[in-house]
């Protein structure tokens, strides 16, 4: 039954996302059309996360209350919202708020995560969190290729053909809608599987027992970070510096996707399909990797040093990223990247779940996801401001931030080694 849950909301958070890997990469191109300058092109990607920042916290605590089912049914019909206004943004302000609202309503990924700590062991919770990951990464793989496809001439010609002059003129002069409106038709998919097909796992009962009074201001008040102390079990000090790297490696992965795409046109001269061919490929080794790899991985490996092995990987990575020469040394070093990336994250929601309160791992994993979102918020706007003195900058500023994360790693292998000799 666990396993059929864990499916179920695998495939929900994964047609979500092939949406997102949809609009992503177009960003950058449709701003451009409304003038915008690498700055604000960097603020369309943070808008999106700065409302995450404030919002998913609190997602996650509502779903501690009512259950994960009715916020992730809000979350989905919300990003199907988003995403309509996104197809039909006729200036750059429209396109800003299609946005804000997406990452206002988007707590499903958060919800989700809460939804596999509650269905699996603790073993077993590196996988479960995978299963996100490799969501991620197949919606990175499938979302560019259609937004590829999608922003074709030949489906204005298409309609024009079957008869609708009149919609393939306006797709011809809209070339951004039908990703959008195809992204929109998926949330709401997403959202029929969560109504048809979700089991609830929140003892509503034994939630309206408990103190879950949303405090006003969210992450901006002392007692929400008050509240968030209390999360720790056993007084390890660890959680404050596991939800520190879920900030710190957001924003180094955000940094990429608003400097990568400027890097790869300025530098490399690609287009908007090669660009989205590159995310086609980080995607396939987050597939790989969080999909089937961390099972055996976490069997031979602690978490500990799978977490610093990745950091050391992305640090690395993205800082070849500001050297790359040509399309095949890019290739190389977004994969060495990607790698890294795809072995730190799993295994950081894994152990960030292992520090909560079961009873209030709604809000523990959403506040993981707005700091997160804090990161994202950051990252993009930094990225693209970096960029305006230099290519190569926003890469080599970004891996010496991810460094602060491998010297988390350490202190995590050291502690699970002394641990380890402490009981025998």
């Amino acid at each position: 039954m666990k396993k059929g849950r864990l499916f179920t909301v695998f495939f929900v958070v994964l047609i979500d996302l092939i949406g997102f890997g949809i609009v992503l990469p177009l960003l950058p191109f449709y701003g451009s059309e409304f003038g915008a300058s690498a700055v604000v092109i960097g603020l369309l990607y943070s808008i999106f996360s700065f409302a995450q920042l404030i919002f998913s916290p609190i997602w996650g605590s509502l779903s501690d209350r009512i259950g994960r089912r009715p916020i992730m049914l809000m979350s989905t019909i919300g990003s199907m919202l988003a995403y309509i206004i996104f197809g039909l943004a006729g200036s750059l302000a429209v396109l800003l708020f299609s946005r804000l609202l997406a990452g206002v309503m988007g707590g499903s990924i958060s919800t989700a995560q809460a939804y596999i700590a509650d269905v699996t062991t603790e073993e077993d919770r590196a996988k479960g969190m995978g299963l996100i990951g490799a969501a991620f990464g197949i919606g990175f793989v499938l979302g560019p290729v259609l937004a590829a496809g999608l922003i074709h001439p030949s489906f204005s010609e298409f309609f024009r053909s079957a008869g609708f002059v009149t919609f393939g003129n306006w797709l011809e002069l809209n070339k951004f809608a039908l990703p959008g409106f195809f992204a929109a038709f998926l949330s709401f998919c997403s959202f029929l599987m969560v109504w048809f097909k979700l089991e609830e796992t929140v003892d509503k009962e034994k939630a309206k027992s408990m103190d879950r009074r949303l405090k006003p201001g969210g992450v901006f008040t002392p007692a929400f970070w008050k509240k968030l102390s209390d999360q720790k079990k056993g007084g390890t000090a660890f959680f404050g510096l596991l939800v520190f790297s879920a900030f710190i490696l957001s924003f180094g992965q955000s940094n990429l996707y608003s400097a990568f795409p400027l890097f790869s046109e300025a530098v490399l001269d690609m287009n908007v399909q090669q660009v989205s061919m590159q995310f086609f490929y980080i995607g396939i080794i987050a597939v790989i990797i969080q999909g089937g790899l961390i099972r055996p991985l976490t069997k031979w490996f602690s978490e500990e040093k799978i977490f610093l092995a990745g950091n050391i990987l992305m640090a690395l990575g993205m800082l070849l990223i500001g050297f790359a020469t040509s399309i095949t040394m890019l290739s190389l070093f977004l994969g060495l990247m990607a790698v890294g990336h795809s072995l730190n994250l799993p295994t950081m929601n894994s152990l960030i779940s292992k520090e909560a309160d079961p009873a209030r791992m709604g809000t523990v994993m959403g506040t993981a996801q707005g700091l997160s979102g804090l990161g994202r918020t950051i990252g993009p706007s930094w990225g693209g401001f970096l960029f305006t003195f230099s290519a190569q900058i926003p890469f080599i500023f970004t891996s010496l931030i991810i460094g602060i994360t491998i010297w988390i790693g350490i202190k995590l292998v050291y502690a699970r080694s002394a641990a380890a000799v402490s009981a025998s």
